[in-house]
This record gives C-alpha cells, sequence and structure tokens, in this order.
C-alpha cells in the first residue's frame, strides 16, 4: 500500500481514541491500565522484533512513554477530547527546551516563534476552561493531565531521538522496543488501582479491545511499516490528522462541544506544530 495512505490510515485510527476513551464506564485507572496490558499483548505478537535486545536505555525511555499513555487517558477521562489531544500537541514547547540541553541540538529562530505561538495557544486552553459536562467532569484536573502529557510526550520523543543516535544503542533494539516497554510500565503504573472492578460490560470489554488492539497495535503497526518508506518529517505532517480529527469523533459519537477559545486555542498549536515541520522540512532540503 502507498506509505502516505498507510500513515493517514494510522492517524486515523490513533483520533479515534478519546471518542473510545468517553465511551467506557470504567475508571480512569483501569482504563489505562487494561488498555496498555492489550496494547502490550498485541505489539509484542504482530511486531516480534520489539521484545529483543532491550536495555536500561529502553526501559527509560518506555517510562516517558508509560507516563504519557496514563496521562492521556486521564486528561481525557476528566476533560473533553479537544482539550486533552490539544494539551498534548503543545510538546514542542518542550522540545525547544530540552532539544539543546539534552541533545545538543540548536534551536533557530523559528522554534522560538512556534513556542511562542504555542504558549499562547495553551493559554487560550486555561484561560477559558470547558464547563463540566457528562463526560468531562473535571475540566481543570483533566486540563493538568493534559498539559504533562505533553512533557512526557516531549521526552519520550528525545529519549527516541536519543536510542536513534550511534551512541544511544540504536543499534541494540528496534524501534518499537520502547512502546512496548512503555505499555507494559503503563499497565504497571495502572495496575494498584485496577481492582475491584464492579463491572465489566460487553461495551467496555469491546472499547477495551478496540484500544488496545485497533487504536494502538495496528495503528502502530501500520506507522511502521509506512515509515521505512517515508522521511519523518512527511510522517509528522501526515500525522497531524490525528489531533484535527480526535475532537470531531467525540463531538459526533458523545455530543461534547469544547469551549470556541478551547477550538481557538487548540487550533493555533496544531497550526504552529504544521508550520514548524514544514520549516523543519524546507530546512533539510536546502
Amino acid at each position: 500500500m502507498n506509505p502516505r495512505l498507510l500513515t493517514l490510515t494510522s492517524a486515523l485510527l490513533f483520533s479515534t481514541g478519546g471518542a473510545a476513551i468517553k465511551a467506557t464506564t470504567l475508571t480512569s485507572w483501569q482504563v489505562g491500565g487494561f488498555r496498555s496490558l492489550v496494547a502490550a499483548l498485541t505489539i509484542a505478537v504482530i511486531l516480534p522484533g520489539s521484545r529483543r535486545n532491550w536495555t536500561w536505555r529502553t526501559l527509560l525511555v518506555g517510562l516517558f512513554y508509560g507516563l504519557c499513555l496514563v496521562s492521556f487517558v486521564l486528561a481525557t477521562k476528566n476533560t473533553t477530547s479537544a482539550n486533552a489531544i490539544f494539551l498534548q500537541g503543545t510538546a514542542p514547547i518542550y522540545l525547544v527546551i530540552l532539544g539543546p540541553w539534552l541533545l545538543g541540538e540548536k534551536n533557530r529562530s523559528a522554534d522560538w516563534a512556534t513556542l511562542a505561538l504555542i504558549l499562547v495557544g495553551m493559554a487560550g486552553i486555561f484561560w477559558q476552561s470547558s464547563a463540566s459536562q457528562r463526560l468531562a467532569p473535571d475540566p481543570a484536573l483533566g486540563n493538568f493531565y493534559g498539559a504533562f502529557s505533553g512533557v512526557a510526550w516531549a521526552a519520550t520523543v528525545c529519549g527516541l531521538r536519543w536510542l536513534g543516535r550511534s551512541g544511544g544503542a540504536g543499534r541494540e533494539t528496534d524501534p518499537m522496543s520502547p512502546v512496548l516497554a512503555g505499555n507494559l510500565i503503563a499497565f504497571a503504573l495502572c495496575a494498584p488501582m485496577l481492582f475491584p472492578v464492579q463491572a465489566f460490560p460487553v461495551a467496555d470489554v469491546l472499547a477495551i479491545f478496540y484500544l488496545g488492539t485497533i487504536q494502538i497495535g495496528v495503528a502502530y503497526w501500520l506507522l511502521t511499516k509506512a515509515i521505512q518508506r517515508l522521511s519523518a518529517l512527511e510522517a509528522s505532517l501526515l500525522i497531524m490528522l490525528e489531533p484535527a480529527l480526535n475532537p470531531l469523533w467525540t463531538w459526533l459519537l458523545h455530543d461534547e462541544l469544547p469551549s470556541s477559545m478551547a477550538l481557538a486555542g487548540g487550533g493555533l498549536i496544531v497550526g504552529a506544530t504544521f508550520m514548524k515541520s514544514w520549516q523543519s522540512r524546507n530546512n533539510m532540503l536546502e
């Protein structure tokens, strides 16, 4: 299949996470834990290379990814899907700060412009927090978890870059190993809060199975197939379909409406990230 179509399909699957998480009656910790357990089993089966040659670096990067997975579920369960995905999208803010410190990467003037725009968008989301809704009972707490997931995702990206370098053991481990490790760690983090399960309706079982196997497992499998024939920058641009569609599915399926300020702030975050990715692509072509 066309690698661009594979990437867009993976982004489409990723984007359904918010609506599927909100469709469950389980607690945030239960959704996060069971989803990651199913995802880990799925990845281990369909991507056998992810099970091999782990190092302490694999576990370290997996820890950051596990924190990202758990905090995103906690955010989605407490605030709107739009706020959760947009706040996770603030990761470039922290990459501008962490890149030079951890990876020795130099920032360009465009990076600081991107940071400023994302900060404005982030402020818009926090400034006019959405009112409590049936599926977004505590927007302030959810927004906090969403912002934390952005920090954790930025740390994950830095870790993946570190692993990809010759000195970072990139030749020893499969690129999907931190994803498998992260899901196992996410399950371990949630394990103390998993029981007792008061009820486990069939709808919840189906939702957890979908989230673990399709929304994470199959989506990552498609992305790994596509990334072999696409540049990382082009893939990053195509994958931005996820934050654009995530709030749409939640609105269509659950009638959840974020505030106008949150939508404006989220649009600014997505737009700034898109421009940053496009600028990086042009710089590499020069």
